[in-house]
Parts: structure tokens; sequence; C-alpha cells
């Protein structure tokens, strides 16, 4: 990753940080940095809904749950729906797996991978974004979205067989899903200007997201997170780090901008062209359909 010098963004310390009146929506809230980002923002004086499978804060002050299946393309929709966008202050998407060693379909024939970590996204992102911050108090800046993923790594993805039909290997397709979500934050950046868009890198971090990929609870498992986690920050660690930068008043006029794990702001990947990412989308929309499930109004795309 290069890093882009020419965006400097301050943090205030996590622990002076006064989020009263933020409202928050955190899809893969319930696990892993999702989690930790919660935990943090509620702390810290904001109101955060989660949206996951599992929920494990129950009774913790200012964290409520929205219980979603994302494997499903009609979940996201779902959650789309019921999400109160025209309040939120910033949504933050970390749902997400690594791709298993076989192929894995969802009821909806879409490849689990996929679904989870991208297309489930796209799919709440175009469902909202029209709507977002709509009636928020008149406040300094505009409504942000943050997508979590691995941006600026290199990766354009191919659009040609999205769901793995014609042939199933575990990295590229993740590698796909990662490709896609940085394409959504440079498509959406540009397609929504009433909101501030960015991506997020957090590198290697202890958490469940390789439990598909490894077993979940397997001994290759345990043994992956352990020194994982001997060598890498830990999900609360990583969210003091990023927390502050996802209220910074600097992010303003840099939509569309992604951020490594520490915080910095990195260059986008060279190879994703607007025609590239034209591509990609239109057949991203193609799988999404195939679901019985519409994308949400384009705003300015055209």
């Amino acid at each position: 990753m290069k890093q882009d010098k020419s965006v400097v963004v301050r943090r205030s310390n996590p622990a002076n940080l006064d989020l009263t009146g933020t409202n928050v929506a955190i899809v893969g809230g319930t696990g892993g940095i999702g989690r930790a980002f919660a935990r943090l923002l509620a702390a810290r004086g904001a109101h955060v809904l989660v949206v996951g499978r599992t929920f494990r804060d129950a009774g913790l002050p200012g964290i409520e749950f929205l219980p979603a299946d994302l494997n499903l393309m009609r979940e996201a929709e779902r959650v789309a729906a019921r999400l109160p966008a025209e309040t939120l202050d910033l949504v933050v998407l970390t749902t997400g797996i690594f791709a298993a060693p076989a192929r894995q379909e969802t009821s909806e024939g879409i490849e689990r991978d996929m679904a989870v970590s991208y297309l489930s996204r796209l799919v709440i992102l175009r469902g909202i974004a029209e709507r977002l911050g709509t009636r928020r108090p008149a406040i300094e800046h505009r409504s942000r979205v943050f997508v979590m993923g691995y941006p600026g790594t290199g990766r354009a993805g191919t659009h040609d067989d999205l769901n793995a039909e014609k042939s199933y290997h575990t990295m590229a397709v993740h590698m796909n899903t990662v490709a896609g979500n940085e394409m959504l934050v440079l498509d959406a950046a540009r397609r929504y200007p009433h909101l501030g868009v960015f991506g997020l890198n957090p590198g290697f971090i202890k958490s469940d997201i390789r439990g598909n990929l490894l077993g979940a609870g397997s001994l290759p498992h345990r043994l992956m997170e352990g020194a994982v986690g001997l060598l890498t920050p830990s999900t609360d660690t990583y969210a003091e780090r990023i927390v502050p930068l996802l209220v910074s008043p600097d992010l303003d006029d840099h939509s569309g901008v992604m951020f490594n794990r520490k915080g910095a702001a990195v260059r986008p990947t060279a190879a994703l062209t607007d025609d590239h990412i034209e591509k990609f989308l239109s057949a991203s929309t193609d799988l999404v359909t195939r679901t019985g499930v519409r994308l949400g109004p384009s705003a300015d795309a055209g």
C-alpha cells in the first residue's frame, strides 16, 4: 500500500471523545472489529445499532440489536429497510468471512463469501444511501459510511465469474470480495455526493473471520488466531486507533479515501479505472438480481 500524504486527518484521544447524540449503525457489529467499535462508541455516548446473528452485549447501555442472516440478499434488503437511515451519522460495514476450501453456496444460489463479504454490503448501501442523514439536525459534517476490507492492496478483481461457477479457488474468490469492497467505496463516493464514503484496511487482526476457511474452533484455526494475536493489535486496540478517525472533522473534504491499519490515508488500487468499476458493479447487480432483490436508487450514477 502506498500512503497518500496529501490527506492529513487529525484524531482526538479516544478517552476524550464525547459522542453524545451520535447515531451509528454497525453491520457486523456483534463480533470481531465491529463489536469492538460498537462497545467503544457506546462507551463514549453514541447510540449504536448493531446488525448480526448473535448478540453478545445485551444490557450494555447505548447498544441495540437488529438480528439478520447476511448470507442472504433478501435479509440485506430487509436490513436496509429497517435501518433508521434518516437519522444516522455513521454507518460501518464490517460483516465478512473468508471463502472456504470448497465452494459453499447460499440458499439463494450465491457463493457464500461473495454474498456475506461484499454483495450484502452493496445491497444495504444502495438501499439506505438516498435516505441517509436526511433528518439529522443541522450539524457540521455529512453522514459517513465506512467499508471494512483490504483497500489499496492492488486487487482489481475479475467480473466474468463473480459467483465462482466456472472455477473455484479460495483466495481468488476472496480477493474478488476485497476488490469489490474497494470499488464500492470509489463508486459510492461519486454516486452519493451528499455522503462521505471511506475504506478501512485493518490488516491482520485476531477475529473470527478466518473460521470459515480453517474450520471454526479447529486446531489450525486456534493456532492461526493465536499467532495472529501475538503479532498484531487486538480488536480493542484497533478500535481505539480508528474510532477517532470516524468522527474527525478533517474527513469532510476527502470522500473516497482509504485508510490503513494505523489510520493513515492510502492510495486506491491503480487498476480500478472507471470502466473496470462499471463492469464489476454491473456484474454484481446482475448477480444480486438473480436472487429476486433489486438494488436501490442510483442517485447521480448517470
